[in-house]
């Protein structure tokens, strides 16, 4: 059984009278534990997937399994209840709480879980991405760098099914982008489930597969065949 499997998935803008297709019958599936790199150039419709496969939209057309569940008839309250439960999110722009330490940025999605020792798990996930020294500092105290591996630290402390990155290495200098991308490739290499949104095929590269679309349409899903596979205990730039 896929973790999602998506069929014939259509989105439809309207603006007034104007019908605008965003993805006009996409179809694929991504098993429990793949590396999986969303490409295509502006307007292409990559964000608009990862939107509805992150149940942050919801489709106009076609069918999405979640987890071997039709999705269609979830209610609100049960899509926010995966959006915390089971999925992470890594954003560009970090979307870290200003003025507020580390360790309570990694903390918040834990206010809304069932989960206990919230401490424990925000040390556990930051140490994760080599983070345990900052737990104290407050966000304007750390690198971009750092900001984005609190995201990371932020989308594992539930311990989600699956990871989803957008532009995750897009507002970062190439030592930092790589820093990410490797801690992404670890949590990969471990079994966690990524799916990355880019437009930079040098991030995409550190995924598995690449699925690339063109105007609402994959005009591409192939293996990743070539890639710099990031040892476990590489050590992470402080």
């Amino acid at each position: 059984m896929s973790l999602i499997k998506i069929s014939n998935l259509k989105k439809d803008y309207v603006n007034e009278d104007v019908v605008t297709a965003v993805l006009q019958g996409v179809s694929f599936s991504i098993e429990q534990g793949e590396f999986v790199a969303i490409m295509g150039p502006s307007g292409s419709g990559k964000s608009t997937l990862m939107h509805i496969l992150s149940f942050l939209d919801r489709p106009t057309g076609g069918s999405y399994e979640f987890d071997g569940k039709d999705t269609k008839g979830f209610d609100d309250e049960v899509l926010a209840t995966l959006r915390n439960e089971r999925i992470g999110f890594v954003f560009q722009s970090f979307n870290l709480l200003a003025r507020t330490t580390v360790m309570d940025n990694v903390k918040l999605p834990l206010i809304y879980s069932q989960k206990k020792n919230h401490d424990q798990l925000a040390k556990k996930a930051l140490e994760s991405v080599g983070l345990g020294h900052r737990l104290e500092f407050y966000t304007n105290q750390i690198s971009g760098g750092e900001k984005q591996r609190v995201a990371i630290a932020r989308a594992l402390v539930c311990d989600p099914a699956v990871i989803f990155a957008d532009e995750p290495t897009g507002n970062l200098d190439s030592k930092s982008g790589n820093t990410v991308m490797n801690i992404l490739q670890n949590l990969n290499n471990e079994g966690k489930t990524i799916i990355l949104v880019t437009h930079e095929m040098d991030t995409a590269n550190h995924a598995k597969r690449i699925i690339r679309l063109k105007d609402g349409n994959i005009v591409f899903d192939e293996p990743v065949k070539q890639r710099t596979i990031a040892s476990p205990d590489k050590e992470l730039v402080k």
